[in-house]
This record gives C-alpha cells, sequence and structure tokens, in this order.
C-alpha cells in the first residue's frame, strides 16, 4: 500500500509499519524544503481525459498529470480550488494496492482507483484534512482525483474506462 504524503510515497506492509509511518508523520512535521511548506505546486502539464462506457463517451476532463515521485507527493495539497471537469491524473510505475489521505488537503476530492487498461475499478470520497487512508481495493496503476462528486454528477461509474493518452503511461521518472 503506499500512502500520498507529506514528502514521501513509499510501501507500508504491515499494521505496526502503519503507526510507526503515523507517529513519524506526527513527529516531524513536514519534511518538505521550507519554501514549499504550505505552498501548493506549480500546476503540472495537463492532458484531456475522455471516460467511456462500452466504447460511448460518457464524460471528459482536464487533468494535470503527476507522474514522477514528488509530483505525486505533493499532489492536490495546499490547493484552495478544484473547477468541476479538472482534476489530476496520478501515474504509478506499476501496478500495486495504492492509499491516498488527504493531510493539508482542503478541497474535498473524489476519487477513482484505475486499472491499466484505464477500467475504473472504484470511486471513493475523501474528507479534507483527514489522515485516515483510502485504499485501492484492487492493484491499479493510476489515480484520478476530481471535486468531490463530480464523478456522480458526470455519470462516471465503476466499470467505466478512461482512456490514458499513450505519453501518460509510464510516469516520467520510469522513463
Amino acid at each position: 500500500m503506499l500512502f500520498k504524503g507529506f514528502s514521501a510515497t513509499f510501501p507500508a506492509r504491515s499494521t505496526a509499519g502503519f503507526l510507526l509511518l503515523i507517529l513519524f508523520f506526527v513527529g516531524s512535521g513536514s519534511c518538505a524544503s521550507g519554501s514549499d511548506q504550505g505552498r501548493a505546486q506549480s500546476r503540472l502539464p495537463s492532458v484531456t481525459l475522455d471516460i467511456t462506457r462500452s466504447g460511448l463517451p460518457v464524460a471528459r476532463l482536464i487533468a494535470e498529470v503527476a507522474d514522477s515521485d514528488t509530483e505525486r507527493e505533493r499532489g492536490l495539497m495546499f490547493r484552495k480550488d478544484l473547477s468541476d471537469g479538472t482534476g489530476m491524473l496520478f501515474v504509478f510505475p506499476s501496478d500495486q494496492r495504492l492509499a491516498f489521505w488527504m493531510k493539508n488537503t482542503q478541497v474535498p476530492l473524489s476519487i477513482a482507483w484505475i486499472e491499466s487498461d484505464g477500467t475504473i475499478s472504484e470511486i471513493r470520497d475523501m474528507t479534507p484534512f483527514s489522515l485516515a487512508p483510502v485504499e485501492s481495493g484492487r492493484f491499479v496503476r493510476y489515480a484520478l482525483e476530481v471535486p468531490q462528486g463530480w464523478f456522480a454528477r458526470s455519470g462516471v461509474e465503476a466499470g467505466d474506462r478512461v482512456v490514458i493518452p499513450e505519453a501518460q503511461r509510464v510516469p516520467a521518472d520510469s522513463k
């Protein structure tokens, strides 16, 4: 399982490991450089993502692409808003079980866990500032964060397919 944390995305293998991670983050505050504390990362390059069901269009959005460790770690932290029809696509180098949290993220979000073929395996809502991990139930390659409720408002559901552009199928730090 992975945590999108303050300054590290890393595997956690056990309950004891999870507790140690929590103690580390609580005790250390932020490991980010002082100049980056409390600031959102700059806007990342964006792509248009089409979401389909049985090959027919369901929705379209513009997503920033977080495809390096640094970008994935920072994500949407410290952002003050996120417009409907926009989001952030997190690209990982391999299929794995993922867990994200909402530390320093004030915008209510929904997250779609996406398999390597683009199929949405599940959609979950996340609570601003929560340290509780939101875990994927399956091995996935991507995560897509959008304003909370956007998937439902747009008619997107588990089983739909996100068309991932070829250039985003492999993270930048794996190329």
